[in-house]
C-alpha cells in the first residue's frame, strides 16, 4: 500500500527579497508567532544576512496569521523550567539582544508591519524599528509584568524615548492591550491603516525607502542612536563624521546633480 508523502514542516521564518526590500515574516501562526528556539535562531541569522547584503536597502518585519508576535513561547518556557540544560536562561543575551541590536543599528531602514497583536519581546522588536505601520486590528502589550518578569529586548530603552518615563512605567508595570488608535495617539506607532490596506501601505513605504539614499538613512539612524547617550559636543562631532561620509557618497552627488537639473535623483544606495 502506498503512503501519501509527508508534507515538510513550514519554516518558522519566511525570507523574501524583491526590489531591494527584504521581508521577514514570523511564521508560527498557530502559536501567534511566539518565539521558540527555532524561530529565534532563524531570526538572528536572517537579520545578520540582510544587514550585510548591499542588495537589501530596506527590511520589513511582520507576522503571519492574526498576530505580529506575542513574545517568548511560554509553552516551551514552562517545559524548560527546572531543566539545567535549558537555553532559556541565556536567550536574552543569545537571541533577544542581538535581534534588537540588528533591528536598531543596521545601516538601512527597518519597518515593522503590525498585522496583529505585538506583545512582550514582540512589541520590543517593533519598537526597535524605524517605522511601525499598524493594522487597525493590532494591539500592543508590554506583557512582562503580567508573568512576573522584568522587561527585555530594549523596552526599557525605547519606551521612555517614545512616550516618556512616566507613561513607559505605566505601560510596563500595568500591562494592558493598547488598541491601534490609542497607540498612534501615544506615539507608539507611526501609522494606522485598515487591515485590508496594510500590505499596500507597507509596500509603498518600503519601496520608497528602498529607492532612497541608503547610506544617508543608515547614518541618520546611527546619529540618532548615538546622541541618545551623548552630550551636545560629542553628538556634533559624530554628526560631522557622518556628514563627511555621506558628503563623499555617490548618492549625494546624484542628489545635487538632479537638483541642479530639476530632476528626480536615482540612488544606488552608496
Amino acid at each position: 500500500m502506498s503512503q501519501s508523502p509527508v508534507s515538510p514542516a513550514a519554516p518558522p521564518l519566511l525570507v523574501e527579497v524583491e526590489d531591494g526590500v527584504a521581508r521577514l515574516t514570523l511564521n508560527r501562526p498557530e502559536a501567534m508567532n511566539s518565539l521558540d528556539e527555532a524561530l529565534k535562531d532563524a531570526l538572528v541569522a536572517a537579520l545578520r544576512e540582510v544587514a550585510d547584503d548591499p542588495a537589501v536597502r530596506c527590511v520589513v518585519l511582520t507576522g503571519s496569521g492574526r498576530a505580529f508576535c506575542v513574545g517568548q513561547d511560554l509553552k516551551e518556557h514552562v517545559r524548560s523550567l527546572g531543566d539545567p540544560d535549558s537555553t532559556l536562561a541565556t536567550t536574552v543575551t543569545d537571541h533577544y539582544n542581538p535581534i534588537v541590536t540588528l533591528l536598531s543599528t543596521m545601516n538601512k531602514p527597518v519597518v515593522a508591519a503590525l498585522n496583529g497583536v505585538a506583545a512582550g519581546a514582540g512589541l520590543s522588536f517593533a519598537l526597535a524599528c524605524d517605522f511601525r505601520v499598524a493594522s487597525d486590528r493590532a494591539g500592543l502589550n508590554t506583557s512582562f509584568a503580567g508573568i512576573a518578569l522584568s522587561c527585555d529586548s530594549g523596552a526599557s530603552w525605547t519606551l521612555p524615548r517614545l512616550v516618556g518615563p512616566a507613561r513607559a512605567k505605566e505601560l510596563l508595570l500595568l500591562p494592558r492591550t493598547v488598541p491601534a488608535e490609542e497607540a498612534l495617539a501615544l506615539g507608539l506607532v507611526t501609522q494606522v491603516v485598515p487591515a485590508e490596506q496594510l500590505e499596500e501601505a507597507v509596500r509603498e513605504l518600503a519601496g520608497r525607502l528602498a529607492a532612497g539614499p541608503t547610506l544617508a538613512y543608515g547614518s541618520i539612524r546611527r546619529a540618532v542612536a548615538f546622541s541618545a547617550g551623548a552630550g551636545l559636543a560629542e553628538s556634533l562631532a559624530h554628526e560631522a563624521e557622518l556628514m563627511a561620509l555621506t558628503g563623499g557618497s555617490s548618492d549625494h552627488r546624484a542628489a545635487v546633480d538632479a537638483f541642479l537639473a530639476k530632476q528626480d535623483p536615482t540612488y544606488t544606495g552608496a
